[in-house]
């Protein structure tokens, strides 16, 4: 080992039996920014092809499940820190290499790739050499989110710019990511810009939060990411971006997220299936700047991408959430849809006025991440622009994170024998707000809006109470036209809450319906 004061540049310290060495270099923010906007100040370069081995490549689904990391090579297992890192092998589909870095305030290193990280299954029979400078595919955090003696996975980074996380006895299913570029654009091939190197910050014994950057590359935009995440019953992540733009895109979207829905209790288009709801998802929840909290039910049921638009000047929040906590709802031991965990987005800078997006494209099968929401600004950055935005996510199982007070917990909806013209609307409401203490009856105000609105009426609409402190509320759809059909209404937007005299005591709920 050399002495400290003989070097300039790097200390020669050895951490491991792989020839990592720290070298003296201050870590920040500032420096990742630098590096993105040198980046976005020349033509876009793809990940390099060789950083992964073709063996690496050539992995089929079930031999890449057979190789698995070994715990006992977790970076800072061996120094009783709060957080352990623990990374993914390249291949199979994830074949552009990420370079991760461990610094501390003074010095960084890379880690580089060995096979001692990695246990081979005996799937896995033929192998090659690792490249010599070559990546992971990601990451991962632990923490002792669960139970003191043991560390669970927190957070995890695989592929282009998604990401994801876990609270306290939640299940891996929403997805978040960086940035969304051209998403939902008809005859526009989207981008998927990707996190291409970390730098991961060695915690100190007494740290309740974990931080690291993330420089993101992509053919329009590069840029700088800084994530602190704190484990809790709700896990936190505050995100801070600077993005440089290079090129025209039609559409950019900040705090994207992707979620699932096949069917749920609204649903219409039903599948062969024992389960009463498969989603990791069941509506989308935002909370305006003017106050209003709006609920709009996922859907799979038209066989066609539905864009749904939301403007507003300010967003004080909005989010993909799983309400539906009950294990009945599901029947689903393996898959735990009533652990998976709701994701809101708070916004910690000024976003300025645009429109929350949300896109439910077909699926007819419960692998597709096939709903997504996201954050539009009114101002689409132009080549040279820089864009800065924070904001806070809540991996959560908070049934009402937009502190509506009132909330939906259903949305049900049939048509009777014989009376095919009329379509009934159930719609559920609970929450603190819809307390029985009061002599002002609690009453129901739903409207049609939008271009169709005058081809339907709404009728015999009644207010119950339920058990489990709900509150239900029965609509019917009729035909505006005496005699006329439903199937000629076309697509109505309907909107509903529930009011006590002049108050307002829940969120908005909003359904899209083609009668």
């Amino acid at each position: 080992m050399r002495r400290i004061s003989t070097l300039i540049t790097t200390i020669a310290l050895t951490i491991s039996a792989w020839g990592q060495t720290w070298e003296r270099e201050e870590v920040g923010f500032d420096t990742i920014q630098s590096r993105a906007r040198d980046l976005a100040n020349k033509p876009y370069s793809p990940p390099n092809p060789e950083g992964v081995a073709a063996w690496m490549k050539e992995l089929t689904y079930d031999q890449y499940q057979d190789i698995r990391f070994n715990p006992n090579q977790a970076l800072w297992a061996a120094d009783s820190l709060p957080f352990r890192a623990m990374f993914f092998h390249p291949g199979y589909q994830y074949k552009d290499p990420v370079i991760l870095n461990e610094f501390t305030s003074t010095h960084q290193q890379q880690i580089r790739m060995a096979e001692a990280y990695f246990n081979y299954g005996p799937q896995v029979k033929k192998r090659g050499d690792l490249p010599a400078d070559g990546g992971f595919s990601g990451f991962r955090l632990h923490a002792q989110v669960n139970k003191p003696e043991l560390f669970d996975e927190l957070i995890s980074f695989q592929g282009s710019s998604y990401w994801r996380a876990l609270g306290k006895n939640q299940r891996y299913g929403i997805s978040s990511r960086g940035i969304a570029v051209n998403t939902g654009i008809e005859g526009t091939t989207e981008e998927f810009p990707g996190f291409r190197e970390f730098w991961l910050r060695k915690p100190d014994p007494k740290d309740t939060s974990a931080r690291f950057y993330a420089l993101l590359d992509g053919p329009s935009y590069a840029g700088a990411y800084a994530f602190t995440v704190s484990p809790g019953n709700d896990t936190i992540v505050d995100v801070k971006a600077v993005l440089f733009t290079r090129n025209v895109v039609q559409r950019v979207g900040i705090a994207p997220m992707s979620s699932m829905f096949w069917f749920g209790e609204n649903s219409r288009r039903r599948f062969d299936d024992f389960r009463p709801e498969v989603h990791d998802s069941d509506g989308l929840s935002i909370r305006m700047g003017t106050g209003e909290r709006i609920w709009r039910p996922l859907s799979n049921d038209s066989g066609k991408l539905e864009l749904t638009i939301f403007k507003m000047n300010k967003c004080d929040g909005f989010g993909l959430l799983q309400r539906d906590r009950r294990f009945s709802a599901y029947e689903d031991n393996e898959a735990a849809y009533h652990q998976r965990p709701a994701l809101w987005i708070e916004p910690t800078s000024d976003w300025g006025s645009g429109r929350v997006l949300l896109l439910e494209l077909p699926t007819a099968k419960e692998s597709d991440e096939n709903v997504v929401a996201m954050w539009e600004p009114e101002k689409i950055p132009q080549p040279g622009d820089r864009i800065e935005f924070s904001y806070r996510q809540h991996w959560t199982t908070d049934k009402d994170p937009s502190e509506a007070g009132g909330y939906v917990v259903a949305t049900r909806t049939g048509v009777h024998d014989g009376q095919s013209e009329l379509r009934t609307m159930v719609v559920e409401f609970a929450g603190t707000n819809l307390s029985k203490d009061s002599e002002i009856p609690i009453t129901a105000h739903i409207e049609a809006v939008g271009t169709n609105a005058e081809k339907i009426k709404i009728q015999a609409i009644t207010v119950q109470t339920m058990p489990e402190e709900r509150w239900r509320v029965s609509f019917q759809i009729a035909p505006a036209a005496e005699g006329g059909k439903l199937s000629e209404a076309g697509t109505v937007e309907l909107r509903g809450c529930l009011k006590r005299g002049e108050n307002f005591l829940t969120e908005t709920w909003v359904q899209r319906v083609t009668p």
